[in-house]
Parts: structure tokens; sequence; C-alpha cells
């Protein structure tokens, strides 16, 4: 991002915010002066001002954090190395925090070993430099304090960063699509504001040692599951719904693929609260809110559609179950047509207020895009790769159901097989997790009555599996198996 700040920053690498801001010292007369000059220089004044920082403070942060092991351990929590604007800071930052990371002590003679062991140590002004971080703060009492000017200093300058991207994005999107350009916007704001700094390359020495770590923790039962689906063995095979993945519930007509994906939303939102969004484009949300509540209460649906059948007893249920709903992280939205661009936005607008957990999108291809496509296939697959593309960007699992096409129908065993998902390859594709919805009974009554198999087609991190459960279809709800179902079957 620093790379979009222009000249501003080699021309006044010691100006502070109040330079930025438009003071009466050097710093503000060049930013005076090129507003004087107009446009004809660079086209905008404004982007020839020093993007805000305050070199006073970091150097305080670090002049602290070279005193006090405790101060290393509360400011490397609140800021980051890009925080800091001056290069020279970043890279003694970086020093403190490796020896901080290794367990040894910091002071200004490791420091400054370790700077003279990566070549950096006269890069950064000499040991005397460091010294005079030291002399510069009475006291590590107050490191919190200028760790909080600089990382408000940081924040203003992605936002000036984003800012700049989102012109540059506006004045070249000739011959775009507008809406794709205020999804890129919009996303370029939403990075901004979760703190996140886009960076598309990593070595592979620290990749390789965060998921050794990741690892360590999971063995110490450090690293919470995945979202769960409520249900024992699904669970129990992928940890939970994994941040990022794309998940397909995918059946033929009236299997149960919704009921199934409700089932997920109920069981984060409503019994692990997990904040979930459910968006229905063939539901309305009184038809979602009633199978809801079927599921929960056990009340079968039928008796929620006819007035005779809520006894007291039964309105005494209804009335403690919306008691407990009063404050339930679950969001429903059955806007009609809608488009892609809406689901992402209303997700990030989510992500931000109640942290998001869980998306289901009920289904994949009643989606709009709201432009002219060469097919249908072709635009199933950008939503397919939109939504893989969403989980990622938003750290959450996306569950998208998905409809089949007729091609169990013309087998013997009416099995679905993953070639069957309609429409579109790309679904196959992009999907992470690919549960596909059986019910051996929809096509003969006698066959395994009130059973049905989940069949996991895909698993990208792990195996797959065929899962049994119970389907009630009078109160709209999927329900584990008995513990030993397998064995009386002889599996």
């Amino acid at each position: 991002m620093r790379l979009l700040y222009w000249g501003a920053m080699a021309e006044g690498s010691d100006n502070s915010y109040q330079n930025y801001a438009g003071g009466s010292d050097n710093g503000g007369n060049r930013a005076g002066r090129g507003g004087a000059q107009g446009s004809a220089a660079s086209g905008d004044p404004i982007f020839d001002r020093v993007p805000p920082h305050d070199d006073d403070a970091e150097m305080a942060v670090l002049g602290g954090m070279l005193m006090s092991k405790d101060a290393i351990g509360e400011v490397s929590q609140t800021i980051d190395v890009t925080d800091f604007y001056q290069p020279k800071h970043q890279t003694i930052y970086t020093a403190i925090i490796d020896l901080f990371s290794a367990s040894q002590p910091v002071d200004v003679v490791l420091v400054a070993n370790q700077l003279l062991a990566d070549g950096n140590l006269e890069k950064v002004g000499g040991a005397d430099y460091l010294h005079s971080l030291v002399a510069s703060v009475p006291t590590a009492a107050n490191a919190m304090y200028y760790a909080e000017i600089v990382h408000q200093r940081a924040i203003l300058r992605n936002v000036i960063a984003a800012g700049t991207k989102i012109a540059q994005l506006g004045y070249s999107a000739e011959g775009s699509q507008a809406e794709d350009v205020v999804n890129l916007a919009q996303s370029e704001i939403y990075e901004m504001s979760m703190g996140k700094v886009r960076q598309d390359y990593a070595a592979i020495g620290p990749v390789v040692h965060d998921a050794l770590d990741q690892l360590d923790k999971l063995q110490n039962g450090l690293v919470q599951k995945g979202v769960p689906t409520g249900f024992r063995d699904i669970d129990d095979v992928t940890q939970g719904l994994q941040p990022g993945q794309m998940v397909v519930v995918a059946g033929r007509p009236a299997m149960g693929k919704s009921t199934l994906g409700i089932d997920f939303a109920r069981a984060a939102a409503l019994h692990h609260n997990m904040t979930s969004v459910v968006f229905s484009l063939e539901m309305s949300k009184v038809e979602l809110a009633q199978r809801i509540i079927s599921a929960e209460t056990n009340i079968p649906m039928a008796a929620l559609r006819r007035a005779d059948d809520i006894t007291p007893e039964r309105w005494n249920t209804l009335n403690q179950f919306w008691t407990k709903m009063q404050n339930a992280p679950l969001f429903i939205d059955d806007s009609p047509n809608m488009s892609l661009m809406e689901i992402r936005a209303k997700c990030r607008r989510l992500k931000q207020t109640n942290d998001l957990k869980l998306v289901v999108i009920d289904y994949l291809q009643l989606m709009t895009s709201g432009k002219a496509v060469e097919s249908r296939q072709q635009e199933v697959s950008e939503f397919s790769r939109a939504l893989k593309l969403l989980a990622k960007e938003l750290e959450v699992p996306v569950v998208a159901l998905s409809q089949l096409n007729r091609g169990p129908e013309m087998r013997n065993d009416k099995k679905p097989q993953l070639s069957d998902l309609r429409e579109s390859g790309s679904i196959e594709q992009d999907a992470d997790v690919v549960f596909l919805v059986h019910r051996p009974d929809f096509y003969d009554k006698e066959d395994r009555p009130g059973e049905a198999d989940i069949i996991m087609a895909k698993h990208r991190n792990g195996p797959t599996e065929t899962f049994h459960l119970a389907f009630l279809g009078a109160t709209s709800k999927f329900k584990d198996m008995p513990q030993d179902y397998n064995a009386n079957q002889g599996v």
C-alpha cells in the first residue's frame, strides 16, 4: 500500500502529522504551494502532502520496548510492523519482536547485535540511534499510549491509500461493469476497516512455521474447531465447517437440501451463539421462521398453519421459544431478485458489526448477476467463484445450496453423484466440501423410511464419507441416528 503515496513519502520523511494537516512550517508550506500551483503539476494538490505520521511517537514506542519486556508484549498486541511510517523504525521493531519471540532478553546491546547480524545496523543509524530511542522516553509506562498514536496514524494512511486506489479504479474502469468496480471498492474499504494489509506473497519459512505452530496448538487443544453443523458424525470428520470454505449442499427438488442448510444455521446460531445469516431466494421469511420454530419446538409444521391445532400447552412452548430468540444471532434475508453484489455487501457489513461466522445461500441457481452474460452456465460459474472468494475474504464458511440435474433418476439406485451438479462444473471445482442429499424413501416408501444419506462426495482436506441421518419431515429437520446404527447395519 505504501507505493500509493506517490512522491510525497520521499519528500518529507521527518514531517509530523501536524505538517500533513497544513501547519505553518516547511511541510505545510510545501503542501500549500502544491495547491497554489493548481492541477497542472499533479492533478490534485491533496496527493502532494506527506502522509500522516508521528516520528516522536514511533521513537517513544521503540524506546519503551527497549526498556521493558512487558511493554513489548503489550505493544505487539496493538500495532504491527506496517504501522510504522519510517522504514528504519520498521526494521528495529522487527528485530525487537524476533528476539522477544525467541524468548531472548531485549536491550539496546542485544538489538544492536541482532541488527548487525542481519546487516541492518548501519541502515537504521547505528547503535547511537538505538541509544537515542531509549533517551527519548523517560519511562516505558506510556508505551501503549504512544503505540495508539502510531496505530491511529497508520489507519489514516490506509484511508488515504484506499481512497487513492478507489479513485484509480473509477478512472481506469473503461469497459468494465460499474457493479464490478463498486464491489472492488467495497472490498478495499472492508480490508482497510478490518486492519488487513494485502500482501500477495510470503516466504515459505514463516508459512511453514505457522503451519507447525497450528499443529502444535491443535495437539494441545488450543485451536477451536470450525462452525458446528449440529450432526455428530459430520462434525467428527470435518471438525466443523472451516473458515474460508465453500460448502455445497446439493439435491433434487424436495429432497431436503434447504432443511439441511437451515439445520447448519440453527446449530451455529441458536445452539452455539455464532452469528449466521440465511439468504433465502426461494422461501419467505415467514416460511423460514415456521421451519425453524417447528424444528426447535417439535411442533409439527402442519400445526403451525392451522389455528385449531395450537393448544394452550403449545402456545406456552411457543412463547418460551420466542423469549429465547430475542437476542439470537440469526439473520434472515428474503429479498427478491437478490444480486451477488448485494449478498457480498450485506455479508461484509455483518462481519464488521456482528462478527459473522456462517453464511447460507438458498439456492445458487436462483441468484442473478444483473448483467448480460453469454450463457446461464457462465453466470453460475461466476457465482460459484465469487462465493469461494467471499468465504476467503471474510474468513467464514459459505454454504451454498444447489440443484442437481435429473441424473440420479436415470439410475437404478437413484443415488446422486458429483457430476449431477446442475448447470456448472465450476461448482464442483470451487467447492471445498460437497454434500449430496439422498432419501431412498422419496422414490420407494418401503426403502428405509425416515432415513437419509448425506453423501460427502468431495472433501478437499480429508476423507469422503456417507453419513446416515434421520429425516423428520413433519418438523422439518434432520437428526443424528443412534450411536450403534452403523453396527446394526453391518457397516
